[in-house]
């Protein structure tokens, strides 16, 4: 069974039976070599490892189990980068490492992982993965269950990349590598272990991972590793939307963004996972607002700042929610109705790929529902200020400014007011952003709420001067005076965050 698997994972089969000789292996295929190095010889030490990882092998091992440091963590120590995390690989089950830590629990169906908890900080445990020549699959060649547990060999194997491949033993200061990756990282190549058809087919996502770490690391990518891809890309419609979002998070928050958007374009993969990134690339500023914004991103991940899923998918779904609300203001709708009808189509469109979780659904509303009025300024600006997400919606509008949707003038006027002291604001207030008049002209006052017949209350929507978002200038048509918030439709859930009551529960 594992020769009958190897060569179907190596792509010899069909040569074999036709009795002509195997074709050239890559070195990725020229089946498992066990090669060891001593750490300290590779730039690997016990003190770039996570404690929290070292403490897990230590216990699996004085247990009676082997224990490595696998994955990224190697890969990441070995480049001179800093790991995000550690992942660790055992020859124990999920349950012997379970009975092994005070704080373990074991998840996941297709793939059983045990998570070992020290503190706030949590190692993946993953059991040595068997060859599997009777896996289970759609009828695509998905691998649907994989808890089939086998040697480090067969591990190696299993893995998706030479460069990730690599296992470290801190306590013995090892690193042991079966398929050359050592060789593929001093190279900066990226090579896919086995045939790369045949792996794309077990799992899809390896494609987006292809692009992930090429854009991160900055590899090269084995020709045969990426010929497949534009051929197979249609295999990610068969992905669990859950799934695509939770890898697409990783490739904005890697570090490399925008690299790994235009590579996604590239290669034909967006369609899969960002259907509309074609539409929005075409606009006028969609193409500049995404670098931009992608941009910022990557730079304060590489501060080591924390970015937000919400605001991230804000900025790439933003042009059509902008365009769509401004045609239908020009087709006669209301501005705040037809801003929310809007978001709602762009976000019913993008839901059939990606499951983007409602909780980041929510921030995305609230910081496309700020626009408009931070889009005007004026005296509902310190209103403005008290919304839960005003920093982000802040944010936003500065990148906004930046790509060159708006005037430089209006970002220099929220600066000065979010930073300026109240004699600074008010100051700003009698002039609002953009408005420019002549030495000596006085401005005209609006008439005050109180003057109105019957004292009906109704802020200053409709003065003379145009009003502004915070005193109904904006919203005039949904409700006289009224603001965004003040309006139903945008009032908050305790407890729930903003956004339509579509995307919420009901309150209990």
């Amino acid at each position: 069974m594992v020769i009958a698997f190897l060569k179907r994972l190596f792509g010899g089969g069909a040569a074999d039976a036709a009795g002509a000789p195997p074709a050239a292996a890559a070195p990725a295929s020229a089946g498992p070599k066990l090669r060891t190095y001593k750490g300290a010889d590779l730039g690997i030490h016990r003190e770039m490892i996570s404690q929290a990882a070292i403490r897990t092998c230590e216990i699996l091992q004085r247990a009676g189990y082997k224990a490595y440091v696998v994955g990224g963590g190697v890969r990441d120590s070995l480049l001179g980068l800093t790991p995000k995390d550690f992942d660790v690989a055992t020859d124990a089950t999920p349950e012997q490492v379970q009975a092994s830590f005070r704080r373990a629990r074991i998840i996941g169906r297709r793939f059983k992982i045990v998570h070992v908890m020290f503190g706030r900080e949590t190692i993946e445990t993953s059991t040595f993965r068997a060859l599997q020549n009777d896996a289970e699959t759609d009828e695509h060649g998905r691998v649907l269950r994989d808890n089939v547990f086998g040697t480090q060999q067969e591990d190696a194997l299993r893995r998706d990349f030479t460069v990730n491949a690599l296992y470290y033993d801190p306590i013995a200061d090892q690193v042991q590598d079966w398929l050359g990756g050592v060789a593929d990282l001093k190279d900066r190549t990226l090579r896919m272990i086995g045939d790369p058809a045949t792996r794309y087919r077990e799992d899809p996502v390896r494609m987006l991972r292809t692009v992930r770490f090429a854009a991160k690391l900055d590899f090269h990518v084995d020709p045969a590793t990426l010929a497949p891809i534009a051929e197979l890309a249609e295999l990610l419609e068969n992905v669990p939307s859950a799934r695509l979002f939770d890898e697409m998070l990783k490739l904005l928050e890697s570090g490399h963004a925008l690299a790994c958007v235009r590579r996604l374009r590239a290669e034909g993969l967006h369609h899969g996972v960002l259907p509309l990134l074609d539409v929005i690339v075409e606009q006028p500023h969609g193409e500049r607002f995404i670098e931009v914004a992608l941009a910022n991103t990557d730079s304060r991940v590489r501060a080591g700042k924390s970015v937000s899923p919400g605001f991230l998918f804000a900025t790439l779904l933003w042009q059509l929610v902008s365009d769509r609300w401004q045609a239908r203001q020009a087709a006669g709708e209301h501005s705040i109705p037809a801003l929310m009808e809007a978001m709602d189509s762009v976000l019913d469109e993008q839901a059939s790929k990606l499951a983007i979780q409602r909780r980041y659904i929510a921030d995305m509303r609230d910081i496309w529902g700020l626009q408009p009025r931070l889009e005007k300024g004026g005296r509902g600006a310190a209103r403005a200020m008290e919304h839960l997400r005003f920093r982000a919606g802040y944010d936003f509008m500065l990148l906004r400014v930046e790509a060159g949707e708006l005037p430089e003038e209006l970002g220099r006027w929220w600066t000065d007011f979010v930073d300026g002291d109240s004699a600074t604001r008010e100051t700003l207030l009698d002039a609002r952003p953009g408005e420019a008049r002549a030495p000596g002209t006085k401005r005209r006052r609006r008439r005050r709420s109180g003057a109105r017949k019957g004292g009906e209350s109704g802020g200053d929507a409709g003065g003379d001067d145009g009003g502004s978002p915070g005193d109904g200038g904006d919203i005039g048509d949904a409700g006289a005076g009224r603001e965004p918030d003040d309006d139903p439709r945008w009032r908050e859930v305790p407890g729930q965050g903003g956004g339509s009551p579509r995307d919420r529960d009901p309150p209990a």
